[in-house]
């Protein structure tokens, strides 16, 4: 079977880094290259970003961390945000890493494991998820500051909705918790940054809008995502396509099978709703998505081309997604390890 091309735009990654790190005004701008850096391979996207000037990097747990370590060399600091969990202490040390520690216990745990290795704390400020709550912090923060943390950070719930009063409120206990620290600070990812500077602090941590990602709306094209058309059929009146008959042709059509499913991340809930592309002219997907193939309607081509487009400059990952009933996120990262991938190198 042939496989499927995805094209990964180094150049626009580190364009949206740039243009994110203006719109952070006087804060370093870092880069979230957390699950893979979201899909689409920290190995090629850390290593651009450090060469555009990227000096701070964030993953989600240590594994992670110590892979990326050998890509950026040793220079820039690389955080991980779910902080030090048992059995982490190697990685942590071997790796240069530094947790951002979320509990009591994982304070505990660090002292006892790594005395004296780098460390930044989360705090907890709303969104109930990570971090260390204000009670603890109000125990802890004497002899942790006394300790020199690198990094004081939290997570904003609900960045990528400006009008919800839920921001300036964590904004408000952020600034509570750590106005008198003397400590560098994050607050904002991607739509955190859009908020304006009071969210800005010292440090941003720029993550999906790096890949083209909403909230962030001047993010350049990162991904191209060409699926191979494997077969073309005509389709009388009445004929069914696809498991369960799913889709029944109303005339005569021609459908295109296409090299790639629900296995490649091409989720199911796209059935019947998404959209492939011909240059600008899209094409509804007819049938269910299976694990391997996709079925076309393709009745309205002069002439079928080799491959189709469903990411691409006509569509991008957060149109995609909301034919699929998600989000942007979830259709990086769910971009599967069958695609031939290209990565188109950023310039200078």
């Amino acid at each position: 079977m042939a496989r499927a091309d995805l094209t990964i735009d180094l150049g626009a990654i580190v364009a949206n880094w740039r243009a994110l790190a203006r719109l952070s005004g006087k804060a370093e701008a870092a880069a979230v290259v957390k699950a893979d850096a979201y899909g689409l391979g920290a190995a090629r996207v850390a290593p651009a970003l450090a060469r555009a000037g990227a000096r701070s990097f964030f993953v989600a747990e240590a594994s992670e961390g110590a892979r990326l370590r050998p890509h950026i060399g040793p220079a820039p600091a690389i955080f991980v945000f779910t902080g030090h969990m048992a059995g982490d202490a190697a990685a942590l040390s071997e790796g240069r890493l530094i947790p951002l520690l979320n509990s009591r216990e994982q304070v505990a745990r660090h002292r006892d494991t790594l005395p004296g290795h780098p460390f930044g704390i989360q705090l907890d400020t709303g969104m109930n998820r990570l971090g260390i709550e204000e009670a603890d912090w109000r125990e802890l923060a004497p002899a942790l500051l006394a300790e020199g943390p690198r990094l004081l950070m939290s997570h904003l719930a609900c960045a990528d909705a400006p009008d919800q009063a839920a921001n300036a409120a964590q904004l408000a206990v952020f600034r509570r918790l750590t106005d008198a620290t003397g400590v560098a600070r994050s607050l904002a990812a991607t739509g955190g940054i859009l908020l304006g500077p009071d969210y800005h602090f010292d440090l941003t941590r720029p993550g999906v809008g790096l890949y083209g990602g909403a909230p962030f709306d001047g993010a350049e094209p990162v991904v191209r995502l060409a699926l191979p058309v494997v077969q073309t059929r005509e389709v009388a009146a009445g004929e069914t396509v696809g498991y369960g008959n799913g889709w029944t042709a109303p005339a005569p059509a021609r459908i295109a099978t296409l090299a790639a499913g629900y296995a490649d991340g091409l989720l199911r809930a796209m059935s019947h709703r998404a959209r492939v592309f011909a240059g600008d002219a899209p094409c509804p997907l007819v049938g269910r998505v299976s694990m391997d193939l996709i079925g076309v309607d393709v009745s309205h081509l002069d002439t079928v081309p080799e491959t189709l487009d469903i990411l691409g400059p006509a569509q991008g990952v957060d149109r995609l997604a909301l034919d699929a009933g998600t989000i942007g996120y979830e259709i990086l990262t769910s971009l599967g390890p069958r695609y031939a991938r290209h990565y188109e190198e950023a310039a200078g």
